[in-house]
């Protein structure tokens, strides 16, 4: 049997993908799409979380990164101000989407940054209503070992936007320490500061073992 060119090969494996492509309805094919986008984002040293160690480093912050022996293993850890900040995709974390049951169906309210997709629909909420009840329930471990936490939301990292979170984020730390060496606070867990500044929330201890310093320029 003759072989075929290299040419040939290219062609007939060209054909065979229109012919499998065929076979595969719209709906599908978006979802595998959508799948292979998935795939490829990073959880760690994702661009949101640069932006927000270059902003705090060159403020001033020193912090060690993804602290696993903390809850959540939170992006950032400050111990100097006994802080946690964790830099969360808006998707992933649901921001200010409402999912809510009420006498029928799940209500679903996306919002400007977060758009739960048609496709596959109860499968991504059930997925983003995971990530939140676990967002919740680590905050709420920090906050009872003693720990503040912010949440920087992607959304809050765009260039319009950006400059103002980063000093919303200094403004918070500055705060927590001042209160926490000018205020005596007993017990501590009902003593925890709830600040908002453009969004960032808050949630506060020490680790006993010597502090690594990192930082990324």
């Amino acid at each position: 049997m003759d072989k075929l060119s290299t040419e040939q090969r290219h062609d007939k494996a060209a054909i065979k993908r229109e012919q499998d492509d065929a076979c595969i309805s719209p709906a599908e094919r978006e979802q595998a799409r959508r799948s292979a986008n998935m795939a490829a984002i990073k959880s760690k040293d994702t661009k949101p979380e640069m932006i927000v160690r270059k902003g705090l480093w060159r403020r001033g912050f020193r912090y060690r990164l993804n602290h696993k022996r903390l809850p959540g293993h939170p992006d950032l850890v400050l111990r100097k101000y006994r802080t946690c900040i964790f830099v969360n995709g808006c998707f992933w974390h649901g921001h200010d989407v409402s999912l809510t049951i009420e006498h029928g169906p799940l209500d679903i309210i996306n919002s400007a940054c977060c758009k739960i997709p048609k496709t596959n629909r109860d499968f991504w909420v059930a997925k983003i209503k995971r990530n939140k009840e676990r967002d919740r329930e680590e905050q709420r471990r920090l906050a009872e070992m003693g720990w503040h936490c912010i949440t920087v939301w992607e959304c809050e990292l765009k260039p319009s936007r950006r400059e103002e979170t980063l000093e919303s984020i200094a403004f918070t730390l500055n705060h927590i320490w001042l209160q926490d060496h000018t205020i005596e606070r007993e017990p501590r867990i009902a003593q925890i500061p709830r600040i908002e500044e453009s969004g960032t929330s808050m949630a506060a201890e020490d680790l006993n073992e010597p502090e690594r310093i990192l930082g990324k320029d």
